[in-house]
């Protein structure tokens, strides 16, 4: 099969308003330095429709949580420099004034944070926190406020919450404040949902009721979520599609069953590789991946992971010199490598999976 180089499936042709809930074109963001230009997102485009799941995976760096910042427009105008289209329900959102995104934030769109104990204000109860929240897109009164924060907190989790309501956040576990932090996202109810390693420092128990609370929530307001992980695991349970970032790029973009089935990318490869699987013999190794992530302010020319792809010498120095395109490798399956496809399909088949 022919790759082509059409990725209207990812959003990155056409003008105008798009038809998918969240349409991202060509997003760049880039942060001036003393050191140099920092190309955290350098050309990352992707869609996203109501009541689906986007898992966005990588390593640490790779641009996930840049992107989520910018959707939700929490980049400040004067440190990075935002170009590109980022299209919520119709609204174009990166020429949109900082006071319009405002508005959207909290109502329309939200996010859970990695880290609710630095995202919660340590001053203030949980209770008080939601009701702002709740109170900055509502006219209604702090009773009504108070009343459906304690609903909130009793929706996700949080045992007696008339009475943990006025509790401060370091009051509450960690597990107890991720359900909290997701109370207040989802207070207004988002028609789209950011979770932001929401399972990070969590025991695995406590991360399994995070992700099946997410899912629940999510059904009940039909919400579109994107979870932004570097555990593929996590992705595996709940993600609809998958985008794998490297680099600042998507190098991959699937449903998530091809993409764990029939991965087209070196770099996603060495990700399942690394890893655990309980079908696997406890006394096997993992598979890591070579070298370390790029510097975003000197990214390697051409392929940006050809200095860690063990299959880089294949292609006559292509990938040192020439940045490899986003192509559809099947129908609604992209991925950005100089392999060609039928290389890459035998590679996978007689060199990669079987140690998998």
């Amino acid at each position: 099969m022919t790759e082509r180089a059409s990725t209207s499936g990812l959003g990155m042709t056409g003008t105008g308003a798009s038809s998918s809930f969240l349409d991202v074109r060509d997003l760049r963001i880039h942060f001036p330095t003393d050191d140099g230009l920092v190309k955290s997102v350098d050309g990352l485009s992707f869609r996203l429709e109501r009541g689906k799941t986007l898992g966005i995976v990588g390593e640490s760096g790779s641009g996930k949580s840049v992107t989520s910042l910018g959707i939700l427009g929490l980049h400040k105008r004067g440190n990075a420099k935002i170009s590109g289209e980022i299209w919520l329900d119709g609204q174009e959102l990166v020429a949109a004034s900082a006071e319009e995104v405002r508005r959207l934030r909290g109502k329309k769109m939200a996010m859970i944070f990695q880290d609710p104990l630095s995202s919660m204000h340590p001053y203030y109860t949980i209770g008080t926190q939601i009701i702002e929240a709740y109170r900055i897109h509502n006219d209604v009164s702090k009773a009504v406020a108070r009343k459906h924060a304690i609903d909130m907190l009793g929706r996700v989790g949080i045992p007696q919450p008339d009475k943990r309501v006025d509790d401060y956040p370091h009051e509450f576990s960690g597990g107890m404040r991720q359900r909290a932090m997701i109370a207040m996202a989802l207070s207004c109810d988002p028609e789209l949902l950011i979770a932001d390693e929401p399972t990070t420092a969590l025991d695995v128990t406590v991360q399994a009721q995070i992700l099946d609370l997410i899912l629940d929530l999510q059904k009940d307001f039909n919400s579109a979520v994107i979870l932004i992980t570097h555990d593929l695991g996590v992705v595996a349970q709940v993600a609809d599609e998958i985008l794998v970032m490297y680099g600042g790029k998507s190098v991959e973009y699937g449903r998530a069953e091809v993409i764990f089935d029939r991965p087209r990318h070196p770099y996603t490869w060495g990700l399942l590789g690394s890893m655990p699987r309980l079908d696997r013999d406890v006394t096997e190794r993992l598979l890591p991946i070579v070298g370390t992530p790029p510097s975003l302010i000197n990214v390697p020319s051409g392929c940006a992971f050809h200095p860690r792809c063990a299959f880089a010498g294949r292609n006559g120095g292509r990938s040192e010199s020439e940045v490899p395109e986003l192509l559809e490798v099947d129908p609604g399956h992209f991925a950005a490598c100089h392999l060609g496809r039928d290389e890459r399909v035998e590679i996978w088949e007689s060199e990669i999976r079987p140690k998998l």
